[in-house]
């Protein structure tokens, strides 16, 4: 059903990434424009990942009515990953399915407008239509209420709350000239405190170097407990993204969260050598008119800061790279109660993405569980 209030009014939030939840939502990816050689290599990926979150979860895995036949057959023996057929334009969970938020007992799901990361300013591909309709259809299939948050233009990726009423974003993003040019500042920051229940909104200056999505707030910093972050870091003052990353931690140091508490900040490194696009993996791709293209050695947004925390795990992208084991080290300390689960990601970046946002949760509320089970 669709909700005329706004979330704050009934009292909803959204919850954090680390709090229990009844499943994930994940994309079939098969877009030849953004998966190159028919996404075989990203579909070996994908499953890897389902697998990984239904070992302690539910998982969603959408796919359109071609390749509807193809999940069924891939996880026909995975009884906690259930195949729904809905159409999208590409396979970017986490930025065109719904914001959940919950108020305790009861899940709700904020169905924003998606321009595919900036309309016909920047946008990344030149029809979106179906990916603007999946948050609303994925919330009639799985027996949610939805709050109709258009035209206000966001991606799951954009935004991350501790579950406390803080969310943190980057200004890169939110103030891009694609999405709400003619909202303030202030406006926009209202609109998330309206709509996902926070007290406070933390602006990050900006997200990971050459960053497609102009620079989402997920592939940066991340929540791993109430007042503690991650924040993407190199020490390489040559590499740009070390004044990016530099001018996020000035801010981290100088803010509090919603409750007031200073923040802890872990930096977690981005690979060593810089994860670039071969002239063998862009032989692979099918552009369509109006799509972004890619070149020869354009540098992909790499960053291990794009995990996903499942119920029982963490699953840790994977680059081939030195960093590989130092991340996987870290976050094992952050999370010692969670399985981590890692897993070799390029595939994933080479579609211009992450794990986290191939990814959106449904938190855990008593009557989505009861609908669900």
């Amino acid at each position: 059903m669709k909700l005329e209030n706004t979330p704050s009014k009934d009292k909803f939030y959204m919850p954090a990434e680390f709090s229990t939840h009844e499943g994930t939502v994940m994309i079939w990816p098969v877009r030849p424009g953004s998966w190159p050689y028919e996404g075989k290599e990203a579909k070996q990926a994908f499953a890897q990942i389902a697998r990984a979150i239904a070992d302690s979860e539910k998982v969603w895995m959408l796919a359109d009515e071609e390749h509807i036949s193809e999940v069924q057959s891939e996880f026909n023996t995975d009884v906690n990953i259930i195949p729904l057929q809905i159409n999208t334009d590409d396979a970017w969970a986490r930025d065109v399915g719904p914001t959940c938020v919950v108020n305790g007992s009861v899940v709700r799901g904020i169905d924003w407008c998606f321009n595919a990361w900036g309309g016909d300013f920047d946008g990344l591909y030149a029809h979106w239509d179906n990916d603007d309709k999946a948050a609303r259809i994925i919330c009639d299939a799985l027996n949610m209420d939805v709050y109709d948050a258009h035209p206000f233009v966001l991606e799951g990726g954009s935004i991350h709350a501790d579950g406390e009423g803080t969310v943190i974003v980057t200004e890169s993003c939110l103030l891009s000239k694609g999405r709400n040019p003619d909202l303030s500042k202030q406006e926009i920051e209202d609109k998330l405190k309206e709509y996902l229940g926070a007290k406070k909104v933390i602006w990050l200056p900006s997200g990971i170097y050459n960053d497609e999505t102009n620079e989402h707030v997920d592939n940066i910093c991340a929540f791993v407990k109430p007042a503690e972050v991650v924040l993407a870091w190199t020490d390489d003052e040559s590499d740009p993204q070390y004044a990016m990353s530099k001018a996020n931690l000035d801010v981290l140091e100088k803010e509090t969260d919603a409750k007031g508490r200073n923040f802890i900040v872990h930096k977690l490194p981005i690979p060593k050598a810089p994860v670039c696009i071969t002239a063998e993996e862009l032989e692979g791709y099918e552009f369509e008119e109006g799509e972004d293209v890619r070149e020869v050695g354009e540098r992909l947004a790499a960053s291990y800061v794009n995990f996903y925390i499942s119920n029982g795990g963490v699953i840790v992208p994977q680059f081939g790279d030195e960093n590989d084991c130092v991340a996987v080290e870290i976050l094992t300390k952050l999370f010692p109660e969670r399985k981590i689960y890692p897993i070799y990601a390029r595939a994933i970046i080479v579609g211009g993405g992450n794990i986290h946002c191939i990814t959106q949760q449904i938190p855990k509320g008593e009557e989505v569980c009861e609908m669900l089970q």
